[in-house]
């Protein structure tokens, strides 16, 4: 118990930070999130005044969801499958231009306990990054641990990934 309690409170600091970083640098954030079903833009909204720099946030968690929320191509769900660089890529530019966001972040994986292959085990989640008149970046990372753990892992990086992605 004592370990995640000082997990939450090293993502809380992490959440601070980025609020901070938006403020300073007066840019906005927006989220497009699958398998962590809203965390990081909750998050976000414990901090007090985050309205000033977080414009909102999309779970997406099925794929019509993600089409009609984000744009998300039926052709690409298809031929990737919706845990993909290329689904996660769409979701963030969905995000970012449907809020008119600086920056956006989205994520798409296979938290489990099942739903896993593979192909794509569970622990395995995309996270992408679109930035205003910038080029996109995406990665895959492979968690360890339970449904929680790999939900908090994937939170972490993605606010991490904001504040490395950042404009400047």
């Amino acid at each position: 118990m004592l370990t995640l309690k000082r997990d939450l409170m090293m993502l809380d600091d992490l959440s601070k930070q980025v609020a901070q970083v938006m403020t300073q640098r007066r840019l906005t954030l927006a989220t497009a999130e699958s398998c962590t079903g809203g965390w990081v833009a909750k998050q976000l909204t414990d901090i007090a005044g985050s309205s000033a720099w977080f414009l909102g946030g999309y779970v997406s968690y099925s794929n019509q969801a993600k089409q009609t929320m984000l744009g998300v191509s039926a052709r690409t769900l298809e031929e990737c499958g919706a845990v993909s660089e290329a689904v996660v890529c769409e979701m963030a530019e969905g995000a970012r231009g449907r809020l008119d966001a600086d920056i956006a972040v989205a994520i798409s994986g296979v938290a489990g306990p099942a739903g896993g292959s593979d192909e794509k085990p569970v622990g395995t989640v995309w996270l992408a990054w679109a930035v205003r008149d910038k080029p996109g970046v995406s990665c895959l990372s492979f968690f360890d641990g339970d449904r929680a753990a790999v939900r908090e892992q994937a939170v972490v990086q993605a606010l991490e990934g904001v504040l490395a992605y950042l404009p400047e």
